[in-house]
């Protein structure tokens, strides 16, 4: 047996092995996930999964008919192929709004902000492969988020965390943010303003029927649209909750893969202060039963801004107490009554009363967050991403196969599965393809038609 001198060395040769891992200087000969994990090859430290070229960069020549449900990064990503080449289709959105689950505001500060999606979790060179390569756009100012100031609150008290370790992390996963643009401006330069005439808002589904040898898609109202295929990109909650029937039923196995997927609750605070009172991230450190995420971060960082901008984002079991409440004004109160706790009652003093509240986990439409993509494991996501009769396919963040996470993951799988639509697709050869609604009138729609069926 080894003696406590021979552990004690093989043990430091195992934590300089990881270090110089997860630093990036050293592979180890295998794949074994004990020395190999996949917390390390997504995001940022996924470089080899980013494709070469997207469906962006190719040309197809399809003939049917798309019905795309959902106008969120996916969504709109996958119309933007179609549209280009001159393929019939149309693009069901629920809401009132393109984007899903990014979203800006404009007027808040002095920069813009991000109501949702805010962190690119990924190498710079990621927004060049999203935009394709005929993108005329200029690429956006970014900053690294390496922060400077950073602490840890465990309720009770307040722990500095050193320089080091800010670095290190930053080493270990770089992440960036937008300097003076956020994802919904590159969302809709990139895709929706190419793609929103062919944009029905206020259309819920309620109902996939792919039985027959075209798929009818229903909405809430009634109206019902007839295509060859169909990209589903509604998210992990809402296709959890069974507001969308789909006819054959979805299979035991698909839903025990769905309910697999790590989507938890969540909302994102955003709050104006007269002065900056705080440092650049508040980690909140939580009990080991909280599988979520709690923490303020500094909107400003780095943006050259005047405005003092705090955000609070809340995952997972923390919600609860905040979901108990009856308004998002006692939402806010119990927020800046912790950061009083921490800092002296400076947050009441200086609040300027201005503050966003964006509940994405208890939204019809979206119920979650983000989906925690490393956590998904291959058979679940092979499962999930199996199209449906080859008439019903997928994508979304939960649904992206190159591990990019977030909203590049998003949009990655939006191209992927229009290409892999495109490329085995084939055209029913009875019947006129177009997208027909079950209206009493027939009212044009670009090449395509909305009328009765």
């Amino acid at each position: 047996m080894m003696n406590a001198a021979l552990w004690a060395v093989a043990a430091f040769a195992l934590a300089v092995a990881v270090l110089l891992f997860v630093m990036g200087w050293y592979s180890p000969p295998t794949n074994n996930w004990l020395v190999h994990p996949r917390i390390f090859q997504w995001g940022s430290r996924a470089v080899e999964y980013v494709p070469g070229e997207t469906a962006l960069d190719r040309t197809y020549n399809y003939s049917g008919a798309v019905i795309i449900v959902g106008a969120g990064a996916a969504g709109l990503a996958a119309a933007k192929v179609l549209e280009s080449n001159k393929i019939k289709y149309v693009i069901l959105e629920a809401t009132e709004r393109y984007g899903g689950r990014v979203k800006a505001d404009t007027t808040f500060a002095d920069f813009p902000i991000d109501l949702a999606a805010e962190w690119i979790h990924n190498l710079p060179g990621i927004l060049d492969v999203l935009s394709g390569r005929d993108n005329a756009a200029s690429p956006p100012e970014l900053v690294p988020w390496l922060l400077q100031e950073s602490c840890e609150w465990d309720g009770r008290s307040l722990k500095t965390i050193s320089t080091f370790t800010n670095n290190f992390a930053f080493r270990v996963f770089p992440e960036y943010k937008f300097k003076r643009s956020t994802w919904y401006r590159f969302v809709r330069e990139r895709f929706a303003e190419k793609v929103e005439h062919r944009i029905q808002y206020s259309s819920p589904v309620a109902e996939v029927d792919y039985s027959k040898g075209q798929v009818t898609v229903t909405t809430t109202s009634g109206k019902r649209f007839v295509a060859d295929k169909v990209i589903m990109t509604a998210s992990v909650g809402v296709l959890r909750s069974g507001n969308i029937r789909f006819v054959p039923a979805l299979s035991a196995q698909r839903t025990r893969a769905l309910d697999a997927v790590e989507f938890k609750p969540g909302f994102k605070l955003v709050l104006k202060f007269s002065v900056k009172f705080y440092p650049d991230g508040i980690n909140w450190a939580l009990p080991s039963e909280d599988d979520g995420e709690r923490g303020w971060y500094d909107m400003a960082f780095k943006k050259d801004a005047k405005s003092n901008v705090l955000g609070f984002l809340c995952t997972g079991a923390g919600t609860k107490p905040y979901y108990a409440m009856k308004s998002d004004e006692e939402i806010v109160t119990a927020v800046l009554n912790e950061l009083d706790k921490i800092y002296d009652n400076q947050a009441s003093r200086t609040f300027t009363g201005d503050y966003r509240l964006e509940d994405w986990g208890r939204k019809e439409f979206t119920r979650g967050m983000w989906v925690v993509g490393a956590e998904t494991d291959e058979s679940t996501l092979t499962e999930i991403n199996t199209p449906l009769e080859d008439k019903v396919y997928f994508a979304g963040e939960a649904h992206d196969v190159n591990r990019q996470m977030g909203v590049p993951g998003a949009i990655l799988s939006g191209l992927d599965t229009v290409d892999r639509l495109l490329s085995h697709g084939m055209r029913l050869a009875s019947g006129e393809n177009g997208c027909w609604g079950g209206s009493e009138q027939a009212v044009g729609l670009g090449e395509s038609l909305v009328g009765s069926e």
